[in-house]
């Protein structure tokens, strides 16, 4: 799974238009939900599922606050999924392995890698 980090808000919406498979991961440091969610990640993407998929990475410590605020976030982490430059799903929260696994392939089936 290939990894991006963000440093914009232009680059979040470079990433979503090149990337027919996105997971964003919105996070930000001091976060203990952040850290688990980083390690289920990490899990996910060594599975088949995580093949032709892109994760975006987007710390609200650089982004900032307010980019946050304009996508109705209310929490991190949070993970969104993209299909083909529309946000499929939302998930806010810790997320388990399994929960981005099934995530991923009810949003994600039938779209080319």
């Amino acid at each position: 799974m290939l990894t991006l980090h963000a440093s914009s808000a232009d680059d979040c919406r470079a990433a979503i238009a090149a990337h027919p498979r996105l997971l964003v991961d919105y996070y930000k440091d001091n976060c203990p939900g952040c850290r688990m969610l980083e390690m289920s990640l990490h899990k996910f993407a060594a599975t088949a599922d995580a093949g032709g998929v892109a994760l975006l990475k987007v710390k609200l410590e650089i982004v900032g606050e307010d980019f946050f605020r304009g996508l109705g976030l209310r929490q991190t982490p949070t993970l969104s999924l993209f299909r083909d430059g529309v946000e499929a799903a939302r998930l806010p929260g810790f997320q388990s392995p399994v929960q981005i696994t099934h995530a991923v392939r009810a949003h994600f089936s039938g779209v080319a890698a």
